[in-house]
């Protein structure tokens, strides 16, 4: 099972055979339960295992009145999606408090942003950044920016332990230590930190689950080409009928 809270509405898709399972015309939380409630016995929900989703989702507060036995899974890329975003706003912050908009860590963190986002970035190979205007590595240039700005540092180095720890290691252990002796900074990754550790739970079944939110991600492109491609629906129950079809 996973579900999402795109355009507005209500999708979920079976975990394994990434079947849609329903589409819903509004996310409130009567009109979820009431559904498969009605659809589904209580002993083919409590078959269910886990419940995927994001951290926005409202409808946690009554996963486990459907789904008596389901463990919920805080999507993976969602969290690391957080944390990225925290990252830019820090980068965000310290460019508005550089005096030089001409000097080396300016250039680096107004231009070559996207290296703050590579999680391996390349040591050992010089290239000619545009923006700075010379030939580094991508970790000589991430350095230049680094050193100069000591609470994006911090929130690099928790971005990439971050990920380390969800995405390589798998390790539920030292994502929980992360969380626990992270000191805050005053920055926007205090707020991340603060919001996984109030989904603590399921944030650290992320790290072993198998699934993720992909899937319905692919599902949700879909709908945005559809919706695109056909200037509109006469009404919502057409929509969701060629959505069906789409998905089939």
């Amino acid at each position: 099972f996973r579900s999402t809270h795109g355009m507005m509405s209500f999708i979920c898709l079976d975990a394994d055979s990434h079947r849609l399972i329903a589409l819903l015309g509004d996310r409130f939380n009567r009109t979820i339960k009431n559904f498969f409630i009605a659809h589904y016995s209580l002993a083919d929900r409590t078959r269910v295992q886990t419940v995927t989703m994001d951290m926005n989702a409202a409808y946690q507060t009554i996963i486990h009145e459907v789904f008596p036995k389901a463990q919920v899974v805080i999507d993976r890329f969602h969290i690391i999606q957080l944390a990225a975003r925290a990252l830019d706003q820090v980068r965000v912050q310290a460019l508005k408090q550089l005096d030089d908009k001409h000097s080396r860590p300016y250039k680096i963190m107004k231009t070559n942003w996207r290296l703050f986002h590579q999680t391996a970035p390349d040591a050992k190979h010089k290239q000619f950044l545009f923006g700075l205007n010379e030939y580094v590595t991508q970790q000589e240039a991430i350095d230049i920016a680094l050193d100069t700005e000591p609470k994006l540092k911090q929130t690099y180095e928790t971005y990439l332990a971050l990920h380390d720890a969800l995405m390589v290691k798998k390790h539920p252990a030292e994502l929980a230590n992360l969380l626990a002796t992270y000191e805050p900074n005053g920055t926007a990754m205090d707020m991340t930190i603060a919001t996984l550790k109030r989904h603590k739970v399921a944030v650290l079944a992320a790290v072993t689950s198998p699934y993720s939110n992909g899937p319905i991600e692919g599902v949700n492109r879909l709908i945005k080409s559809l919706k695109r491609s056909c200037f509109g629906f006469k009404n919502q129950l057409n929509f969701f009928k060629r959505i069906y079809q789409i998905t089939a």
